[in-house]
């Protein structure tokens, strides 16, 4: 698993929108305490909002909020939807398995199964309260 600027910006995008959660933020102002640029930060609020964790309101009063509560937010999902699956080689993802000819008999496969395990566990049970409550 590796988690590209996408995956880092929107789970930025997201604890903003968590710290300022009573209010709709513009764009600008969340690419500015995030860091991200705003043509870039477009793209991620529309997929973030595709998948259902945030919501927007056009026009001059408009902006972006979250839609669910930030304990319904599972980082594990946000990451899966954003980046794809968690296991680290294709031969032991649960939902992109792909095969190697090295398979059988494979030494290294148990070691990358236990660390897709590891990284699924944290992630499926950190939540964006989790984050923004500093439990993590």
């Amino acid at each position: 698993m590796k988690v590209s600027s996408r995956g880092e910006y929107a789970l930025r995008a997201l604890i903003y929108l968590g710290v300022e959660s009573k209010n709709l933020i513009n764009i600008e102002e969340i690419s500015e305490k995030t860091l991200v640029p705003v043509n870039y930060l477009e793209q991620i609020l529309l997929q973030l909002k595709r998948n259902g964790y945030v919501q927007s309101k056009r026009g001059v009063n408009g902006g972006y909020k979250l839609s669910r509560s930030p304990n319904e937010i599972i980082i594990g999902d946000v990451i899966r939807n954003l980046e794809g699956p968690l296991a680290p080689m294709g031969c032991v993802s649960i939902t992109s398995y792909e095969s190697c000819p090295l398979e059988v008999g494979c030494l290294l496969k148990p070691l990358w199964a236990l660390i897709r395990d590891k990284i699924a566990e944290l992630l499926d049970h950190t939540s964006l309260n989790d984050i923004l409550e500093g439990n993590v």
